[in-house]
């Protein structure tokens, strides 16, 4: 029998806990709040989904809880004995799991467990500031550490490996000796488990916090170069000025410069995160879109990944392209990488393929790596008309919202510390000139209504079905959109000299 013990913090519980604890402890057999929602309310951390355990199937009481909470009910796993309420309680939606134990009792239970910091339990027929903990968690919590339940806990789940990464970073905690060398030793072993189980950790520890942290970690205990093997051939690939790093640095920098740009947007922001000089223009340049963008990243994806993960995932591989696309100039000795845009574009779509991301996901995150480039030819170019936000947006679609924001932290990365205020200033208007004509011109530059559609070009210009119809609008809308064609006629006009050969007969 496992004693409760008083918690040596207040563990700070929601009121959804409340809620459960009267339906719960009238239950005949003992139920017990289990898992990570113990560990955040001892940390004192918001505590979200909540999972119970008890001897007998759960799938009744979870059941129970639906009905009495108003919630809704679904059995997961008959063989575990697993059930799953979602209910909504003071405006929040919660996720409610009711198991089984594992093992036969609530020791055996928190021991086949991954972490011990996941291995505490609260009874709910008694006191909600007792804690049962056979294996020293709260001592873990307190050390910052990181520790397996048992000997096999990483052997028998390698893709724990990945998940001690994540809340490592997460939690802030060094991951004990023992442990490290286990994640060395079994954590390879994630290549066997499925794709699923390995994109959830992966994309979970992209949107949260210091991806860039988590990255350099997992490569150092071996695992990236598994999960996404594009990195290894970005190592060392050196690159021209104004380049810092070789591809492989940028790529990094990148990624923790796009967490400083996510973070200088977000509703999080403080006076101290935006002090960063860098950051501190993105506030004065592009404050106005604000609001507009956290929309933007607050869109759902499925089974609750996030734009932000994303988007992390696109800086990851932006630059993939590049090693198979490096030449070096016979004189000068200057490195190009032409059209590694491309090239990176179509191996982003295998990676999230291959990662068992959706179809959406997939086609958005090629999407962002094909057109990453688009606001950096702008900036070079000195010049951002209103063909230019035409064809930008015309390319790109929403997805150009993504753009916008890789492209700032792509800039950060790539000059380091040789930042120079006015380029920056510079970058950053390119970025607030397509952002303005997304979404404050919408109607007049980026997708003005047609003057003409392509019946009336057939019928007007005596022409076939087919490919020049659609090359025909194209061109008008450039125009369009430029403010040279106002109206149908001006718009038929335009068409005619686009159909009719030179005056002297040239081609």
């Amino acid at each position: 029998m496992l004693n409760p013990q008083p918690s040596p913090r207040v563990l700070d519980w929601p009121p959804i806990v409340r809620a459960l604890q009267p339906i719960l402890a009238a239950n005949a057999t003992p139920v017990y709040l289990v898992g990570g929602a113990v560990r955040d309310a001892y940390l004192q951390r918001p505590v979200h989904d909540l999972d119970f355990a008890t001897a007998e199937d759960g799938r009744r009481l979870a059941q129970i809880v639906a009905n009495r909470l108003n919630g809704d009910y679904y059995p997961l796993d008959a063989e575990r004995g697993v059930g799953r309420a979602i209910v909504e309680h003071q405006g929040q939606r919660f996720t409610i799991d009711i198991a089984r134990f594992r093992g036969g009792s609530l020791a055996d239970d928190l021991a086949a467990r991954d972490f011990t910091i996941n291995a505490m339990a609260v009874p709910m027929q008694g006191d909600l500031q007792q804690i049962i903990d056979p294996l020293n968690a709260v001592g873990d919590l307190n050390f910052k550490r990181l520790r397996r339940c048992a000997p096999d806990s990483i052997s028998a789940d390698p893709v724990r490996a990945l998940r001690a990464v994540r809340q490592g970073i997460a939690l802030k905690l060094f991951i004990e000796s023992d442990t490290r060398n286990d994640i060395r030793l079994y954590g390879p072993l994630i290549v066997k488990a499925s794709a699923e189980r390995v994109r959830d950790e992966l994309m979970t520890m992209l949107g949260g916090p210091r991806p860039h942290v988590a990255l350099r970690t997992l490569d150092t205990l071996g695992l990236l170069a598994l999960i996404v093997p594009e990195v290894e051939a970005m190592r060392g690939v050196t690159q021209s000025l104004p380049h810092r790093f070789d591809v492989w640095e940028h790529t990094l920098n990148t990624v923790e410069r796009l967490d400083g740009v996510l973070t200088t947007i977000s509703p999080q922001r403080t006076e101290d995160s935006a002090a960063d000089s860098a950051y501190g223009m993105i506030v004065y340049l592009l404050d106005r879109y604000r609001r507009r963008l956290q929309e933007h990243l607050a869109v759902p994806l499925p089974n609750g990944r996030t734009v932000r993960a994303l988007l992390v995932l696109a800086a990851l591989l932006h630059d993939c392209g590049k090693p198979a696309t490096r030449t070096v100039d016979e004189v000068g000795g200057h490195i190009h990488f032409y059209q590694h845009e491309i090239v990176g574009a179509d191996m982003a779509w295998e990676r999230g393929a291959a990662l068992r991301l959706s179809n959406e996901e997939t086609s958005r995150l090629s999407d962002i790596v094909r057109h990453h480039m688009r606001p950096m030819h702008l900036h070079n170019a000195g010049e951002v008309s209103r063909r230019a936000i035409y064809r930008f947006w015309n390319a790109a679609g929403s997805t150009g919202i993504d753009v916008c924001v890789l492209t700032q932290a792509d800039y950060l990365a790539m000059v380091g510390v040789g930042l120079v205020l006015q380029d920056w200033i510079a970058h950053l208007q390119v970025v607030d000139k397509l952002l303005d004509g997304y979404f404050n011109q919408k109607e007049t530059v980026v997708t003005p209504p047609p003057l003409v559609t392509g019946h009336d070009l057939i019928h007007a210009l005596d022409l076939q079905p087919g490919p020049e119809i659609g090359r025909l609008l194209s061109v008008i809308g450039e125009a369009q959109a430029a403010g040279e064609i106002q109206t149908a006629e001006e718009a038929l006009a335009l068409a005619r000299r686009e159909v009719s050969p030179p005056p002297d007969g040239t081609l």
